[in-house]
């Protein structure tokens, strides 16, 4: 598995560029940042390269682990996918490319798509001393005119936290458009909130309806069934935000992962560790051979059992109990953790 740290060039080529930039302004200016994307807006609030590189301090690292996350779930899935080329899509600083060329030693052939100068302009400094990413293709358009007018087809077309800067139309147009640019594999990576899981399965019910089949997270290609649990399914999109605060339970994970003195410093926090909750779907042209068990929550331990709540490939969701008596199938799943795969049918 990739671990969620940044690679050691990533890092190398993010303290060349902040040689410089004192850790207050880099701070303010990522905080007003954040803001901006918190109440809706998007990446039109970062004007310059100054503000592009404390964008990139703050969010690369958890947005990169978050990413390395969904693909790990991917490459445990399909162990056989060996993608030649990558469409980065609404690429900001290229953290999904970093996180793919890290996972897939198979790419030579990136590509990137962005309307932020600033932030291709950083992207592009950042990949110029990689020797995977120095040949990286960036694009400076919106995402979808550029879908529509520039972009070539790739094995792999990621999307990570882009979606959600679009109204609804917008998203379902983006949505057929990354699917019509992929050759084989669609990676979709959103914040893990109530809004960030519907918009993932917006998209989701909406390719699987032109014949995308799921990967990941989900074992199957039917409706969500903490959705159908909820009484939602089927809801419209006018009733969106009404939907959004009737989920009680909505499929997310969280990816633990370390921070550095500057960045604990940038966040203004304490503590050495983040945890990036994030909500996922990979998509592909063919099914996968395998589809096990998801775990959707951390299991409860007890003297007993132990009790884990699983998406199933029947397309059902539930706790199943694991008692401690049952040596064989408690071996089984003792080691597992939230967002793991658990096959329920091994001997």
């Amino acid at each position: 598995m990739i671990p969620p740290d940044l690679p050691a060039e990533l890092k190398a080529a993010l303290q060349r560029k902040a040689q410089g930039l004192t850790r207050s302004d880099a701070a303010a200016r990522a905080a007003a940042i954040s803001q901006t994307y918190r109440s809706g807006g998007g990446s039109s609030t970062i004007r310059d390269e100054t503000d592009a590189l404390a964008y990139a301090l703050a969010r690369m690292p958890a947005t990169y682990a978050a990413v390395v996350a969904s693909l790990n779930a991917l490459r445990e899935i399909r162990p056989q996918f060996t993608p030649i080329s990558l469409l980065d899509v609404g690429a900001g600083p290229g953290t999904a490319t970093w996180a793919a060329a890290q996972a897939f030693d198979s790419l030579d052939a990136f590509s990137a798509i962005d309307a932020n100068p600033a932030l291709r302009s950083l992207a592009l400094d950042l990949a110029a001393d990689a020797v995977r990413l120095n040949g990286l293709s960036y694009v400076q358009h919106d995402a979808s005119a550029g879908l529509h007018n520039a972009a070539e087809s790739a094995d792999l077309v990621l999307a990570s936290y882009v979606i959600g800067e679009l109204s609804a139309d917008r998203q379902a147009a983006l949505a057929d458009l990354m699917w019509a640019a992929t050759r084989d594999t669609l990676l979709v990576v959103e914040p893990g909130t109530p809004a960030g899981y519907q918009r993932i399965l917006d998209l989701r019910r909406q390719l699987v309806a032109r014949g995308a089949h799921v990967i990941a997270p989900c074992p199957h290609d039917g409706e969500c069934p903490l959705m159908l649990l909820s009484g939602e399914a089927g809801i419209s999109r006018e009733d969106n935000a009404s939907k959004q605060k009737a989920v009680a339970d909505w499929c997310h994970f969280v990816q633990r992962l370390p921070r550095s003195r500057a960045h604990k410093q940038i966040k203004g926090v304490e503590l050495p560790f983040e945890d990036e909750k994030f909500s996922y779907v990979a998509l592909a042209r063919t099914p996968a051979r395998q589809r096990p068990a998801r775990v959707l929550a951390p299991p409860l331990v007890t003297k007993a059992a132990m009790r884990i709540k699983l998406c199933q490939p029947d397309g059902s969701a539930g706790v199943a109990t694991f008692p401690r008596r049952d040596k064989a199938s408690y071996s089984r799943v003792r080691r597992v953790g939230w967002g793991d795969v658990v096959n329920l049918t091994e001997t």
